[in-house]
């Protein structure tokens, strides 16, 4: 059976390549139980909670507090707490369990500082406004997220039950930042095969979908945005994740799809996830930096949707007066990090998105390759 062909309009020249992209309230006698906390009536107070993985990273969140060092883009108030002066408090039932969080974690930068909030607008926006004060690997995660981010500035709230967080990452050359949300959704997709196999429990096959969305049995479950700036001869990377662990709406959940295999009830948790994805990034990125993508391009290839899907490229004629039908093969990614195509005469080209379609195979530009 041949693959299913997916139909795009094509342009007859490329487009360029896209970029890739206060008031701190030290408040120690909060009641926790509260998402948040209130100066007065109609004005609430974003809270974040300082947790690190080792001594000098608690020392870190300290002088954070300290130094009313956090902030938010739109200057309203924060609340800044250590875990430690919230930890007897009791949390409510579906917040993010911290100290769960870190007695998983294994990595030795990724994911060792944490900022948690119970709702935040975007976590996003808190380690991207926030980057030079924070460390490398910071990691902010939020129960509910009111203005979450996406592709082409899409903006949505993300209820209880998904996973949502975003660290920094730094990186020094250039060429190689297109790829960086490649290792992010690889880490993904193989970090839950891992914990599926050490919790015993049926795999749950998580499938790439090019360029940053997370799909399960044919329906999306999350993505991965990653956006950068340029700064002191450095690329400063954040990278943000959404993945529907409980909340089956609007498509499905990873733990819905496990109760249809399974009967002993188990549900994977946010903090686990959480984890395993850290200890898999940092492996994974390490091998990155050293030999580069082509070293994880045989793994990604086994986790992504598009090996020989056939495209069908529309095209001006060279009097530009009518559409010529072209059907392309998808082989994989090219040296930049778009997709690499040939078609039936043997010709190699690379597809770029549009820019326009909401779906990215709704609208591709093709380049021929020499």
């Amino acid at each position: 059976m041949l693959p299913s062909i997916s139909r795009v309009c094509c342009l007859s020249s490329a487009l360029p390549l896209p970029s890739l992209p206060k008031f701190i309230c030290n408040c120690q006698n909060l009641c926790f139980t509260s998402f948040a906390c209130t100066r007065m009536e109609g004005e609430s107070v974003t809270k974040l909670v300082l947790r690190g993985k080792s001594d000098e990273e608690n020392q870190l969140a300290e002088s954070l507090k300290s130094n009313s060092s956090l902030s938010l883009p739109d200057n309203s108030d924060v609340a800044v707490l250590l875990h430690s002066e919230v930890e007897g408090a009791g949390l409510e039932n579906g917040s993010f369990r911290i100290g769960a969080y870190i007695d998983a974690l294994s990595t030795s930068c990724f994911g060792t500082l944490l900022i948690y909030s119970p709702r935040l607008g975007s976590t996003h926006d808190i380690v991207s406004h926030n980057f030079s004060e924070l460390a490398i690997g910071t990691v902010c995660v939020a129960d509910v997220q009111t203005k979450g981010r996406g592709r082409s500035k899409n903006v949505w709230e993300s209820p209880k039950g998904c996973l949502l967080f975003s660290y920094t990452i730094q990186m020094e050359d250039g060429k190689v930042v297109p790829f960086v949300q490649y290792v992010v959704s690889l880490a993904m997709t193989e970090a839950i095969k891992d914990l599926c196999q050490q919790k015993g429990v049926p795999q749950l096959h998580v499938r790439i979908k090019w360029p940053n969305d997370l799909y399960l049995d044919g329906l999306k479950v999350g993505g991965v945005l990653c956006t950068s700036t340029y700064k002191s001869k450095k690329f400063n990377v954040s990278a943000g994740i959404g993945l529907n662990v409980g909340n089956e709406k609007p498509t499905t959940c990873l733990n819905a799809v496990l109760q249809r295999l399974t009967s002993s009830g188990y549900q994977l948790q946010r903090e686990d996830i959480m984890a395993a994805f850290f200890n898999k990034f940092e492996s994974l990125y390490n091998i990155f930096l050293k030999d580069g993508f082509q070293s994880l391009e045989e793994l990604y290839y086994t986790t992504w949707l598009h090996s020989g899907q056939r495209v069908i490229v529309e095209d001006r004629n060279n009097n530009q007066d009518q559409l010529v039908e072209d059907v392309v093969n998808i082989q994989g990614l090219t040296s930049s990090g778009y997709l690499l195509a040939i078609s039936g005469d043997g010709q190699t080209y690379e597809l770029h998105p549009d820019g326009n379609s909401f779906d990215f195979f709704k609208g591709l530009v093709r380049r021929k390759l020499t």
